[in-house]
């Protein structure tokens, strides 16, 4: 492409479908229509869900120990009720924090139990989030999510037998 003197998407989109499948092939239709944000594959509404969460950004910093806590306690809360709303639990519960200087750090604990229930999401959440010093800094930011999703709704992988009767099956 840069041969071609395209180095950006408005190089691209100036060049026509006839111009770039020459150069390009069927590869030349699809540069083409993505220059012009035209797009015809299917959108895969149907996901499997990899995890639920929850965060808050604050309008100002947050510095009261206490005031963090009562804050996590909230997002916890809001985590239940998506798990319940999607009917699933989770056995790795990540605590994000995010500082005023916009300092990123996150802990996570994987449980053997999927989790669910709020007592048990805010006391890990208060757990992890107590092992960090906070050495005095103000939190702009705190998250939970759970993911490792214990979900009956989700499509389940079963593993085939390769033997029967003592024989491979092919």
């Amino acid at each position: 492409m840069h041969s071609l003197g395209i180095h950006t998407g408005v190089d691209l989109k100036e060049r026509s479908l006839t111009e770039l499948t020459h150069h390009f092939g069927k590869a030349g239709q699809y540069y083409y229509k993505i220059a012009r944000a035209e797009d015809d594959r299917p959108v895969e509404a149907n996901r499997v869900r990899k995890s639920i969460g929850a965060e808050t950004s604050f309008a100002q910093d947050l510095s009261d120990v206490g005031q963090m806590l009562q804050e996590l306690e909230q997002i916890a809360q809001i985590v239940e009720q998506r798990l319940e709303q999607h009917e699933t639990r989770g056995r790795t519960l990540t605590l994000k924090v995010k500082f005023s200087d916009y300092q990123r750090l996150t802990r996570s604990k994987t449980m053997l139990a999927p989790l669910s229930e709020l007592s048990t999401i805010f006391e890990i959440a208060k757990a992890l989030f107590e092992s960090i010093d906070l050495e005095n800094r103000s939190i702009r930011l705190l998250g939970i999510s759970l993911s490792n999703l214990d979900n009956a709704k989700q499509t389940q992988v079963i593993q085939l037998p390769l033997f029967q009767n003592g024989n491979i099956i092919f």
